[in-house]
């Protein structure tokens, strides 16, 4: 059982940035990865970044390319998301969720919610002036 809380989100200015910490206690030795995902009213959960085990692998979602970075540190279990250049458009609440790979640490999780088993209970963010 892994239990994740989100923090840093908040109000930002178009152009601001903001970091998202996603920090995990319980069992957090077993290999997990770790994914950001965001959600507005009405919409289903859209993939953002996700980290492997190893912060080897990264995947970013096309939206945010170039302009959100994901990272952990381990020995805090502690996952990031630092985002950059922020736009209206990225006002949404965001979710950190963990699965656990024991056995693949450069493995990064996949896109889909239904790959995620533990959720945080989410940070909103608006990007607004």
């Amino acid at each position: 059982q892994v239990r994740l809380v989100e923090s840093g989100g908040g109000l930002v200015q178009p152009g601001g940035s903001l970091r998202l910490s996603c920090a995990a206690s319980g069992r957090t030795d077993s290999g997990y990865v770790v994914a950001w995902f965001r959600q507005t009213p009405g919409q289903a959960r859209e993939f953002v970044a996700s980290i492997s085990w190893s912060g080897i692998t990264t995947p970013v979602a096309d939206a945010v390319k170039g302009r959100f970075t994901i990272s952990r540190d381990n020995a805090k279990n502690e996952v990031y998301l630092d985002m950059h250049s922020l736009k209206v458009e990225d006002t949404a609440v965001y979710y950190c969720a963990a699965e656990s790979y024991p056995y693949t640490p450069h493995y990064s999780g996949g896109t889909g919610p239904s790959r995620y088993t533990y959720w945080g209970q989410g940070t909103q963010v608006t990007v607004s002036s």
